[in-house]
């Protein structure tokens, strides 16, 4: 045992592994906090500097960029409402109304400090509960998945403002857009209307920068010259020990949440930034100002968010099963230096894993780092004046559409897309509804329909499990306590 932590321990402390890993959370945050750049990119184009160097080395450049720019998202985010990543985008509803009163100082920073506490709860829990984790994962068929994903779908209600009938509908919508494409089960083609482009369904980042960045930008223009305003500068004042305190309970909850909802695969940090946010606002003694500029709404989503952080790399080393689109490109980088990540890695290699956790470990500290000077840097983008702010955003926006498949047809989706949010913001439909939708709705489908085909069409298959059972009540019960809650507060459905 100890002469392979002590092999772990000459594996990693060398110059360029300290340094590496500094650089990929830098790296991480520059690429999280551009609209139109997305963190899988990032990771994914630094997988070819990779193949030169020591396999420990590569894979900490590749784990330091992901968690860079899992907190990186959500500096613009917060500061011109434009997530940088797709799990960004639940920071925007209170990050963005904070900058609007000035506080955006306080956001980031509460947003560094949430970031980086998740982060270490998700490390601490890859390196005690792989194992644990990982089996309960492994237990999970279609139908727990549909359970699980059903019970995520109650998290609508929490992110649909006072509204929830409008809530209802940009959900409907957001379904709607989610079934586009080739039916994997029967090869049908749904809502083609003889596009080929179609086939494979609506492409998630163009439709989540034409959702989220586009509408601000097209609003902005539309409004007459005497109601243009400039961007709240930077408070003096950042959060303070107090602001966290107060936030702690719910940082813990979202860290918690995104570390069991990491351990799975296929669920990401978007359902985990919206369910830890949703659980706040309904627990919080301030529900009213969820939405409105809330400290605690950034915090846990924040928390949330980055809880997946080393959670993900749960089923990744344990299993060998990436747990989102991250892992699968880290995935990549074990393949092309010889490892096969699951259980025979703990075998053979045990000295490399422990390596990896040193440096896991270790980007958390230089994420705190990065973190401080990043937010000294960048937030003087809200000092920019939006009239030049807003074409360079624009120009990121149509950049980052068209590399994901280096396809015009995205960017045209990205800006249709931008229409639509344009008319949800107008007729005050919320748009975090139509995301989650439009991420789970597949994942409900194929689940379900799994289910029935495992079952010959039989619906008692959804209740043969525990973890089935668990699921359902979960999902009973937030229904209940939203009813409870907003008759309690006097809040109509419509």
């Amino acid at each position: 045992m100890f002469e392979q932590i002590a092999e772990a321990a000459s594996l990693f402390f060398t110059l360029q592994n300290v340094l590496i890993i500094l650089l990929g959370v830098l790296i991480g945050a520059v690429v999280g906090a551009i609209p139109g750049m997305t963190t899988p990119m990032g990771v994914a184009l630094a997988l070819p500097f990779t193949f030169t160097l020591e396999p420990v080395t590569g894979i900490l450049l590749l784990l330091g960029i992901y968690k860079g720019g899992l907190y990186g998202g959500s500096i613009t985010a917060i500061l011109i409402k434009a997530p940088g990543t797709p799990a960004a985008s639940c920071t925007v509803l209170d990050g963005y109304p904070l900058t609007q009163k000035g506080e955006a100082r306080k956001a980031l920073d509460m947003a560094l400090y949430a970031s980086c506490f998740a982060d270490f709860i998700s490390n601490i829990s890859l390196i005690l509960l792989a194992g644990v984790l990982a089996g309960f994962a492994l237990k999970f068929g279609p139908p727990e998945f549909f359970t699980l994903i059903l019970f995520s779908l109650t998290i609508i209600a929490g992110v649909s403002g006072d509204n929830l009938i409008k809530g209802i509908v940009s959900a409907c919508l957001g379904l709607m857009f989610a079934v586009i494409g080739l039916d994997m089960v029967y090869g049908t083609n749904r809502f083609l209307f003889g596009n080929w482009n179609l086939m494979g369904g609506l492409a998630f980042i163009p439709v989540l920068i034409g959702l989220f960045a586009l509408p601000e930008i097209i609003h902005f223009y539309a409004r007459k010259a005497s109601e243009q305003f400039k961007p709240a500068k930077m408070s003096g004042i950042g959060a303070t020990f107090a602001d966290f305190k107060r936030c702690f309970k719910s940082i813990l909850r979202g860290s918690l949440i995104g570390v069991v909802l990491g351990a799975i695969p296929g669920i990401g940090g978007a359902p985990s930034a919206f369910l830890s946010y949703s659980e706040a606002r309904r627990t919080s003694k301030n529900q009213e100002n969820f939405g409105k500029g809330e400290l605690e709404g950034v915090a846990a989503a924040e928390a949330g968010n980055n809880g997946v952080a080393g959670a993900t790399m749960i089923p990744l080393l344990a299993l060998g099963v990436p747990g989102d689109v991250i892992t699968a490109v880290i995935l990549g980088a074990f393949m092309i230096h010889g490892l096969r990540p699951g259980p025979l890695l703990f075998v053979e290699n045990l000295p490399l894993i422990y390596a990896l956790f040193i440096g896991i470990m270790l980007s958390s500290a230089y994420l705190f780092i990065v973190g401080k000077f990043t937010i000294r840097s960048i937030s003087r983008i809200s000092e920019v004046p939006n009239t030049i702010l807003y074409p360079i955003v624009l120009v990121f926006c149509l950049f980052g559409s068209f590399a994901i498949n280096n396809n015009l047809f995205d960017v045209l989706v990205m800006l249709l897309m931008g229409c639509v949010g344009y008319l949800m913001l107008l007729f005050k439909f919320p748009a975090p509804p139509f995301l989650i939708a439009f991420i789970l709705g597949p994942l409900l489908e194929d689940n379900f329909r799994q289910s029935l085909i495992l079952s010959d069409g039989s619906l008692a298959i959804l209740i043969r499990s525990p973890i089935c059972w668990f699921f359902w009540v979960l999902t009973i019960l937030s229904v209940v306590f939203l009813v409870k809650s907003r008759f309690k507060r006097n809040i109509p459905l419509g």
